[in-house]
């Protein structure tokens, strides 16, 4: 009789088992931890002996610059920014520097021009395509936690690793910008950008919102890059000046004749003055 009232209460416990091991692996690493990323090294040198190949020389920048800029693809093609999401992060960017005197233009390159070609080949390409000499590319890794397990999200940039670290519930986002000289291969500057969103309602609302609010953080973290980068084009400048890291070609109308014809204007309006 008791071995009988045994089994029938480990009966009608099964199903309460079997629910709350299934509700484990619903919100266990698998489902609760989603991973979105792309991968400049991966993508300018596919492998070591292409690195190993390159070797910059010191690049000559034709003012005013023809700059090009694009996010570079995600890993197995599969994007999470859509191609008009991409377009509209990087009008962002190109509003903040389009004014700049020394940029001629900035072309808007969607990603998927980059397909089928990988390393410098690929930029070379795009350079005759766009008539671009400079190029920005745009990484980034994004990774939803919504476990409660803490993890660090790791990027291999292309000076090194970047960690930020992880929170459970939370939305973290790593971008890059690394500009190149596309004739010599020189990494000119870099910049990045990060945004953190700790979520501390529960882990159903989480998931349901999550979708939207990632693409959100990625617009917090390019406004970041952005700001950065203006800051790492102008020590590039002042290193250009003192540190003779690139040499500065003009192009025809731009530069010394420019000078010249405001300074005759100059002369012209003192004239005028005197008479």
């Amino acid at each position: 009789m008791k071995n009988t009232i045994k089994l029938t209460r480990l009966f009608l416990l099964f199903p309460a088992i079997l629910f709350l091991v299934s509700c484990s692996l619903l919100d266990g690493d698998n489902y609760g931890k989603h991973a979105v990323s792309s991968s400049l090294m991966d993508f300018l040198y596919p492998d070591k002996e292409t690195r190993q190949e390159q070797q910059p020389e010191i690049p000559v920048l034709k003012l005013p610059l023809k700059v090009g800029i694009a996010f570079v693809p995600s890993k197995n093609w599969v994007e999470k920014i859509d191609s008009q999401q991409q377009v509209k992060l990087l009008e962002r960017v190109k509003k903040k520097f389009i004014t700049y005197p020394f940029i001629d233009s900035i072309e808007i390159i969607p990603s998927a021009y980059l397909k089928g070609s990988e390393g410098f080949d690929a930029l070379e390409r795009l350079s005759k395509m766009y008539n671009i000499d400079v190029i920005a590319l745009v990484s980034y890794d994004q990774v939803v936690n919504n476990t409660e397990n803490k993890r660090s999200l790791l990027y291999w940039t292309i000076v090194g690793m970047y960690v930020i670290k992880g929170n459970s519930n939370s939305i973290n986002t790593f971008v890059d910008t690394a500009v190149f000289d596309i004739k010599s291969h020189k990494l000119l500057f870099r910049a990045p950008g990060t945004s953190q969103f700790v979520k501390s309602s529960t882990l159903v609302n989480l998931k349901k919102n999550s979708d939207d609010r990632a693409a959100q953080e990625f617009v917090k973290a390019v406004d970041e890059m952005t700001i950065n980068l203006d800051k790492e084009l102008s020590d590039f400048r002042r290193r250009v000046k003192e540190e003779k890291v690139a040499k500065v070609e003009h192009r025809k109308g731009y530069g010394g004749g420019a000078l010249e014809f405001y300074f005759l204007m100059l002369l012209m309006i003192a004239g005028i003055r005197r008479s």
